[in-house]
């Protein structure tokens, strides 16, 4: 009986080691489990927003006014990329839209500006134009519009890809382009705001062939009538210490009305100021695209399934309102404390209908803005404005001086000189020569800064400065023969107001901010870029970087 002992106790160290093996292997296979469900994770909805013309330090310059729910949740609950820039230029609503979403420059999407000249057609085209399409919701040809012309994907077209088209993509804003461009060429639809005597949501036949009913419902409800009232400010206008005084003379006034000062009566102005269309430079075109896109989030059942979703939206009316008003007034700072809450009330309906920890959102802007010059100008800062049509004089005028024809310039626009190629090959000119010759005559002229001529641009490799920039919003094809900057705080435009285009910090500068499923907490000053965007969603998404992209993910926005 003894003699059984050791083996006994050996058959039961062996059950023992086994059973311990065995636990093992469930708890590294449990691990295991754990990481790929958390690797294969993703948010049910990704809702991107984007404010047109948004520096940086609006985040701060009125921080202390918002609320906790809206800038400030995403802020502190979220991921803030503190230094994140345009890497190209120019600074435009179109190609930063094309940029975010396609995380690529105009160097590869080929939104080159709003407008640009086309060498083939031989004329000004606009970036979401197209006669190929009918208007739907409109018989304006407000609603001929498309992104045809962006040649290459968007995040939400990779999206709608991956799943087979089983996703749901939807774009929503008060620019056609603001709503288009994000949505991208395979989205469920995109929405863009008709005013005039409309004042309803409208798309194309790029998307459907007719309104869904709910947005029928939604337009027949009279949606802008509601919002055709008085502006006045949300709280004392002497409280507004974050702006410079109400009555200055670097605004404009609507049409109408005499100084560009509070109250505003809108209804007395609609008349003279476009019907509806006076709403787009208000606060109140940023509630009615926060009214739609919730009305698309319910309507739609955005979210509410394990197939990501992606709801789009540009709120447009700060561009309107900071071309009107400039950078330093209360009119902005009073648009951006009602944005706040606009977006508190989107985060909220977010957090009832898909749930907190369900979506993730991002804000970004589509480029910034600069102090009006005059302004800048009256606080001893160098600035000014300088006049196109006096430049193209200038350059004509020593093209027939000095080559007796001052016609070799077919167009100059978005700081580009495009030239008639037929006729210098018929003087037998070298297009070459032509371009360093327009090169010197700019960089003699007042007020411009720098010159670069498109053999430069396609036979060198710029890795830093403005040379860079210019080189990631050069499209071969697209693109002109010679491209200029203008020194900064100096632009082309009114004496009041202000704009936005140029390579400088104040136009780069935008926010970026992620906050929800998968983002971690935190912030960065590292250097980042607006084409980091759709790469970093992408890999939260689990999808295909956009075909053109040239960004790359923050790793350190995402939990996994």
């Amino acid at each position: 009986m003894k003699s059984l002992l050791p083996i006994l106790s050996l058959c039961l160290f062996l059950v023992s080691c086994a059973t311990l093996s065995r636990k093992q292997d469930n708890h590294s296979t449990t691990a295991t489990k754990t990481l790929v469900d958390k690797e294969l994770k993703r948010p049910k909805l990704v809702v991107g927003i984007v404010v047109d013309q948004m520096r940086y330090d609006y985040l701060s310059r009125f921080y202390n006014r918002y609320s906790d729910g809206g800038f400030k949740r995403l802020m502190q609950d979220g991921f803030n990329c503190t230094n994140n820039h345009y890497n190209y230029v120019p600074t435009y609503t179109a190609p930063g839209h094309a940029s975010i979403y396609t995380g690529t420059s105009p160097m590869n999407h080929g939104i080159i500006g709003n407008n640009w000249y086309d060498k083939v057609e031989d004329q000004m085209i606009y970036n979401a134009s197209d006669a190929n399409v009918l208007p739907v919701g409109t018989t304006s040809d407000d609603g001929k519009m498309s992104p045809y012309r962006m040649l290459t994907t968007t995040v939400t077209d990779e999206l709608e890809l991956h799943t087979q088209s089983r996703a749901k993509v939807i774009g929503v804003s008060i620019k056609d382009r603001g709503a288009i461009l994000p949505a991208g060429h395979a989205a469920d639809a995109a929405y863009w705001y008709r005013g005039s005597d409309e004042g309803t949501f409208i798309t194309s036949t790029f998307y459907r062939d007719e309104l869904p009913q709910w947005v029928e419902n939604y337009n027949n409800s009279k949606p802008s009538s509601q919002y055709a009232k008085e502006w006045n400010t949300l709280y004392p206008v002497e409280t507004y210490t974050a702006s410079g005084t109400d009555l200055n003379d670097f605004e404009r006034a609507p049409r109408g009305k005499e100084t560009a000062t509070f109250p505003y009566d809108l209804p007395a102005l609609m008349e003279k100021n476009g019907g509806f269309s006076l709403l787009k430079g208000t606060p109140y075109g940023n509630s009615l695209v926060a009214d739609f896109a919730i009305a698309a989030l319910k309507n739609e059942q955005m979210g509410m399934d394990d197939i990501p979703d992606f709801l789009a939206v540009s709120f447009s009316s700060t561009d309107y309102v900071g071309h009107q008003y400039g950078v330093n007034s209360v009119e902005l700072e009073d648009t951006y404390l009602r944005l706040d809450l606009e977006i508190e009330r989107l985060l909220n309906e977010l957090d009832q209908q898909v749930g907190s920890g369900n979506y993730t959102v991002f804000l970004t802007a589509d480029h910034g803005a600069v102090n009006n010059p005059a302004y800048l100008q009256s606080q001893g800062v160098n600035a000014g404005y300088m006049d196109a049509k006096e430049l193209e004089s200038y350059l004509k005028k020593h093209l027939k001086n000095d080559l007796g024809n001052d016609t070799y310039i077919k167009n100059i626009s978005n700081n580009q000189v495009f030239l008639d190629h037929e006729k210098l090959k018929a003087a037998k000119l070298e297009t070459g020569y032509i371009q360093e010759y327009l090169a010197q005559l700019l960089i003699d002229y007042p007020q411009i800064d720098t010159v670069f001529t498109r053999a430069s641009l396609t036979n060198s490799s710029f890795t830093s400065g403005v040379g860079a920039l210019i080189q990631n919003g050069f499209h071969p094809k697209r693109s002109g023969d010679v491209v200029f900057v203008i020194e900064p705080g100096v632009i082309v435009y009114s004496r009041t107001g202000s704009t936005h285009g140029s390579p400088q910090s104040y136009d780069t500068h935008v926010p970026l901010l992620f906050y929800g499923a998968g983002i971690q907490q935190g912030h960065t000053t590292d250097r980042t870029h607006i084409i980091d965007i759709a790469p970093t969603i992408s890999s939260l998404l689990k999808i295909s970087f956009p075909n053109g992209a040239t960004g790359n993910p923050i790793s350190e926005v995402l939990k996994y």
